[in-house]
């Protein structure tokens, strides 16, 4: 009878599961699931289960939430379970419960080459510390090292550190949102919704009527050359995302390179590519230079998190 090995990958609307190959890593019968329409989560994957051909004895759960404790309560859904009892319920060997960002930076060092794509120069060092950021419904932010070859995520909250503008327009926008939320946080910018706030506070600025509502539909405006804010705010996002990640690399030297993951920017990357995205990475001062000899990419892979749960199983597995 053959044995599975399953990842999963849960947000607030949808689960994702796959089988994962432990010796490549490849992953197969993919299949996704609206949350609302299971009671629990127990529910869902023994549906999924009963659709594979063998016995499931691993899996491994990325999900968006805290996962210290045995109690997982996600933040954008009902879903409440015990980590224990959801392994006894499922009849698992092995059960790991990861945060979903850990996942997806887990999935960077074993990339392919047609699953990324270089913004700008700079070189990557072998098994040197990595920066990742992803903006979508949030910011997510994490970090890796390697110890001992195996890849360890540095868990963190850094979407939520003091957004620092890296130029005129981008200071002005600051000054508005600061007036209306207080602190401001880089994901307040850098996010879908940051790209409305940034358009929002350009109208503010401008004097002029406020045209769009969705990130989405500022974003097409903007490519379209539409709109003038709506262009505006394009280049206050790649700006401010090549400044962040910018910082990122030089918080832990990041020479194993700087990774943009996230739905929002494979949407435009040529923009990316022509846009002051780079620049602002590099403009660090007198550390401008070493900026410069780090590289960034944007993820292209897209299923990042079940990959990356996939990493984070075949690890703990000794496979890799």
């Amino acid at each position: 009878m053959n044995t599975h090995y399953v990842v999963a990958d849960v947000g607030g609307t949808n689960i994702r599961l796959a089988s994962i190959d432990e010796k490549t890593g490849e992953l197969s019968q993919i299949k996704k699931y609206l949350c609302a329409e299971f009671p629990t989560i127990a529910d869902v994957v023994k549906e999924y289960f009963s659709e594979l051909d063998g016995l499931v004895k691993q899996l491994c759960i990325a999900i968006a939430c805290p996962v210290d404790d045995d109690l997982v309560e996600m933040t954008n859904h009902t879903w409440t379970f015990s980590q224990q009892a959801l392994k006894k319920a499922l009849g698992l060997d092995k059960l790991y419960v990861i945060n979903d960002y850990t996942a997806i930076s887990l999935a960077v060092p074993f990339l392919a080459d047609d699953e990324k794509v270089q913004i700008g120069g700079g070189e990557v060092k072998d098994k040197k510390p990595i920066g990742i950021c992803g903006p979508g419904t949030g910011l997510g932010v994490g970090h890796l090292i390697n110890i001992n070859d195996k890849w360890i995520s540095l868990d963190g909250e850094g979407g939520h550190t003091s957004f620092a503008p890296t130029g005129e327009r981008s200071r002005q926008v600051l000054n508005v949102l600061a007036e209306k939320m207080g602190h401001v946080s880089a994901e307040r910018l850098l996010s879908g919704q940051g790209i409305e706030n940034i358009y929002q506070a350009l109208c503010h600025i401008a004097q002029q009527p406020v045209k769009f509502n969705a990130a989405a539909d500022i974003t097409r405006a903007g490519l379209a050359q539409e709109c003038q804010q709506a262009q505006l705010t394009l280049e206050v996002f790649c700006e401010g995302l090549g400044g962040f990640a910018g910082n990122l690399a030089l918080n832990l030297a990041c020479e194993g390179g700087v990774y943009i993951a996230g739905g929002i920017v494979p949407r435009f990357i040529d923009y990316v590519k022509s846009s002051s995205f780079r620049g602002a990475f590099e403009s660090k001062g007198r550390f401008s230079a070493y900026n410069a000899g780090i590289a960034t990419y944007v993820v292209l892979h897209p299923d990042s998190g079940l990959f990356g749960a996939g990493v984070y199983l075949r690890q703990e597995l000794k496979v890799i």
